[in-house]
């Protein structure tokens, strides 16, 4: 399908779509079943006898084209459908000429399936408790195919008409606002949509089903527009717990068509809670749907952390009707324009908006640790991956396209300044608006404004697997940095680092309060800074570059004494520094705890949690092994949390600062996961109150987590009992979430057993499979448990999650990668040697070197870090 030269499999390029009239009818709610006509207006380049287009697991039905200038009907007389490249061959009875324009028209029909992609259906418990369904569409990457007949790839941008037929008491939504609703009889009306700006097929959307919603209006007046209507969408009865999302809506809207010195393109602003949903949102140009805890908050029963989450994935959706939708990448190699810039823009606006939720801070923590994580690995990809395939896009729907990718461009923006960056931000989406772009395009755009060639120094970013790890010798007066490539196995071979990056220094010296002083960038291998006051000095200050800094023990030493002087971000960025530098054997682990050990007092919610999360990172990965080092590092743990527990106590006081409520959560879960008896005894009692109904507020909504995670890992069967109920019975959105996480704690084989076996039936959503699993994997006790059940079950995990293979891949990762032993790394490989691994093969991959680092780490440093244990610890 691809000439010789093309590096794509696309459609062959005889006809572009410029148009598409689609009409959804004959909606089947009880058989999940519908019929459609779609008339394609086409421009034609190439004379021919067939039209290649998209089309997966659709039936297509009559056809015909007709030429411009011409009355004659040019009837399809032949289909070749090709399903593993998801194309319908059409055959025409002449040939059709190399120029002008056409219309195809088609009728097909096809399924409302349950698998979260194409047209699907969601299940959701009504107002009356009564089963019931609602539809929707998730057509990002490659699946408009599977909902009509379409040329399906991001670069055959088209403009939109959409009707659809639908029960009377059906809401009908799609990307603009309805034009006409025409009542059929029968309790069925057919609703028209106005005409969709030009776009990519992905982005169209349609759902459908008894919703309400929440409506304000923007304070902005655009052109022509007035005021643009907001609503937040949800079934029946949810309606009150859009508010949230709303509010931040209305405002993130009017903040981007500021500082984008672009107004928001289209005549309103849909958001839908979405019942089923394989990732967290989709940015579906005006009509945008969400997982139900991404966009809905109860202010009086949801934990504040979901607060925090619908904020951020609010202004992430919205960034991209910009950045995406307004301009889109011309093909999915360059995912990581939409996904990179979105995560890092809507981080922006939030910090913006809640200055006092530190939420830079959170990205250091959160963010970049992660994509470090997984940049760290063999098994990563480029930010900018080849992508010959559509089909192939997925797996690299992941922690590099949006967070690498945002890190990159906080690091570029920083160098730049973040207003000459988003100026040169709005050039391009001026340049490119209606049509697809590069990221050449966007360097550009952004050297044009600058006056220097961002393209030089990003490129390697951008197109080279791996980031740098900057080593630090140092003698009185002077330093000396190297660049090299940081693996977390610690293995790297001379092949492997042959990258120079350009790596920003952003070294501070003298005081730490001082504004960073900005040293050249190290754009050689090796460099020395003379004339430095080695008093003071700290690489990296304000964690904006995307690199680990190496250094020496001693001076990690010092940095630790003077921490309190340092931002969280910085502080953070320490100890995430020193834990990869353990891991890999760069560092030592002693080095680390022994810096871990002098955080005693620590306040911040975010250092907290990093600490919480290298601690938490240690007993896992030694556990298995080594179970006197597992007992030791709860010792040391628990002397570390025991102060701060005690102190912040369990009470919440009025007009308490968001970061103090997530830290009292923290670290009550943390106090009771090391076995502080106070904590663990405070926990059961509210439990109890509350899950008896004695007492429903005994568990204030910020410590349902740590509370029933604490009872689950102190009881038995009476404590999983009640959680299950809880789960069973809960009307709060974040209820299950938290019930499914607290389940992983478990700890008798009986129990584990009865977790495994509970995920796989039809109680739990496909969409939240991979959440107790998460919690079972990252429990030791459970881990193997795991692994042996998706052996022995593989039929049935496979058949429940491949519908979607974006799930299965997550799964797959999140079950298998926290083992540290090469038994059972052999035996995964053993496993999965004679599978058909596609849509999962990458996540093999970072399953593999994930468990071959950690195995390293036990077999260099379990001696040395159980005598460090036995000398430091009571």
């Amino acid at each position: 399908m691809a000439s010789a030269a093309s590096s794509r499999d696309v459609l062959p390029s005889d006809v572009k779509p410029v148009h598409y009239d689609l009409d959804l009818h004959n909606l089947d709610i009880k058989a999940f079943t519908y019929d459609g006509l779609v008339k394609i207006s086409l421009e034609l380049k190439t004379a021919t006898s067939s039209i290649t287009l998209n089309s997966k697991e659709l039936k297509i039905g009559e056809g015909a084209v007709k030429v411009e200038g011409s009355n004659e009907d040019i009837k399809v007389t032949d289909i070749a459908y090709d399903t593993k490249a998801e194309t319908a061959k059409l055959s025409f009875a002449k040939e059709l000429p190399g120029s002008g324009k056409a219309v195809l028209e088609l009728k097909f029909s096809g399924a409302i399936n349950h698998k979260m992609a194409g047209f699907y259906r969601s299940a959701y418990k009504n107002e009356k408790g009564e089963d019931d369904w609602m539809f929707s569409t998730q057509f990002e990457s490659c699946d408009a195919r599977q909902a009509f007949p379409c040329f399906d790839e991001p670069n055959l941008k088209a403009t939109y008409d959409f009707a659809m037929t639908v029960p009377e008491s059906f809401t009908a939504l799609s990307n603009q606002p309805v034009k006409e609703t025409q009542s059929l009889g029968n309790g069925l009306k057919k609703v028209s949509f106005l005409t969709v700006p030009k776009m990519s097929t992905y982005l169209l959307a349609w759902a459908c089903g008894e919703f309400d919603y929440v409506e304000d209006f923007t304070d902005r007046e655009y052109e022509g527009r007035g005021k643009l209507p907001v609503r937040v969408y949800t079934t029946k009865g949810l309606v009150e717990q859009g508010r949230f999302a709303l509010m931040n809506a209305k405002k993130i809207v009017d903040y981007f068509s500021g500082i984008f010195d672009l107004d928001y393109p289209l005549p309103k602003v849909d958001l839908l809670a979405v019942h089923e949903f394989s990732h967290g949102a989709m940015e579906n140009w005006g009509l945008i749907t969400y997982r139900t805890t991404a966009v809905l908050f109860d202010e009086k029963t949801s934990d504040s952390r979901y607060k925090n989450r619908v904020a951020y994935v609010v202004a992430h959706e919205l960034a991209h009707q910009w950045f995406g939708n307004l301009v889109t990448m011309d093909w999915w190699s360059e995912l990581w324009l939409n996904e990179g810039f979105a995560t890092w823009v809507g981080w922006y606006a939030i910090d913006h908006f809640y200055p006092e939720w530190n939420v830079w801070g959170q990205f250091v923590t959160e963010s970049l640790q992660t994509a470090f994580q997984l940049d760290s690995l063999r098994g990563s990809h480029p930010i900018e991956v080849p992508v010959r395939s559509a089909l192939d896009i997925d797996q690299i729907f992941d922690h590099i396209s949006y967070l690498k990718g945002s890190g990159t461009i906080g690091m570029l923006s920083n160098h730049l300044g973040v207003e000459t960056f988003l100026g040169g931000v709005s050039n391009y989406l001026k340049k490119h608006a209606y049509g697809n772009a590069t990221t050449e395009d966007l360097w550009s755009a952004l050297g044009e404004k600058a006056g220097t060639n961002v393209s030089e120094f990003m490129s390697n970013w951008i197109k080279v697997i791996g980031f740098p790890v900057v080593t630090v010798t140092e003698v009185p007066g002077q330093i000396t940095l190297r660049q090299s490539r940081f693996l977390s196995t610690g293995d790297v071979k001379p092949e492997e680092d042959t990258t120079t990056w350009w790596i920003p220094l952003m070294l501070t010296e003298q005081s730490y309060t001082e504004s960073a002083v900005k040293v050249n960038a190290l754009t050689s291998k090796e460099t020395t800074i003379k004339d430095l006051n080695t008093d003071f000095y700290k690489l990296n200050y304000g964690q904006y570059g995307f690199y680990r800094v190496n250094y020496p023990a001693e001076r990690l030493a010092k940095l630790g004494e003077v921490r309190q002087q340092l931002s969280v971000s910085d502080r953070v960025g320490l100890i995430a520094d020193a834990a990869a530098m353990a891991l890999s054997g760069y560092g030592t682990t002693t080095g680390l705890l022994s810096f871990l050990a002098g955080l005693k007092g620590e306040d911040s919610y975010l250092v907290w949690a990093e600490l919480q999360a290298q601690l938490g990172k240690l007993k896992s990965v030694f556990a298995e092994s080594e179970p006197e080092i597992y007992e030791g590092l709860k010792k040391l743990t628990s002397e570390l949390v025991t102060p701060c527990v005690e102190k912040i106590g369990w009470e919440f006081k009025e007009g308490e600062d968001f970061l103090t409520a997530r830290l009292r959560s923290l670290l009550i879960s943390t106090a009771g996961g090391v076995g502080h008896q106070p904590t663990i005894d405070e926990a059961l009692r509210r439990f109890k109150l509350y899950t008896s109904g004695e007492d429903k507020a005994a568990i204030h909504p910020n410590l349902r987590l740590a509370v029933f995670r604490i009872a689950i890992a102190q009881g038995g069967q009476e404590e999983f009992d009640a959680v299950m109920k809880e789960y069973l019975s809960t009307t709060t959105v974040d209820g299950r979430e938290i019930c499914l996480s607290s389940l992983g704690r478990v700890h008798t084989p009986e129990l584990i057993q009865k977790v495994l076996e509970f995920t796989f039936t039809d109680k739990v959503k496909i969409q939240d499979k991979h959440t107790p699993v998460i919690s079972l994997s990252n429990n030791h006790r459970a881990r193997r448990a795991v692994w042996e059940f998706i052996k022995k079950n593989w039929d049935t995990v496979y058949a429940q999650l491949s519908g979607n293979m974006v799930v299965l891949d997550r799964f797959l990762k999140n079950s298998l990668n926290k083992f540290s032993s090469r038994e059972v790394m052999a035996d995964i490989e053993e496993f999965f040697k004679d599978k058909d691994n596609h849509g999962y093969d990458k996540g093999l991959l970072v399953i593999r070197d994930s468990i071959t680092g950690n195995a390293n780490w036990v077999e260099r440093d379990a001696a040395v870090v159980k005598e460090w244990l036995k000398e430091h610890v009571a």
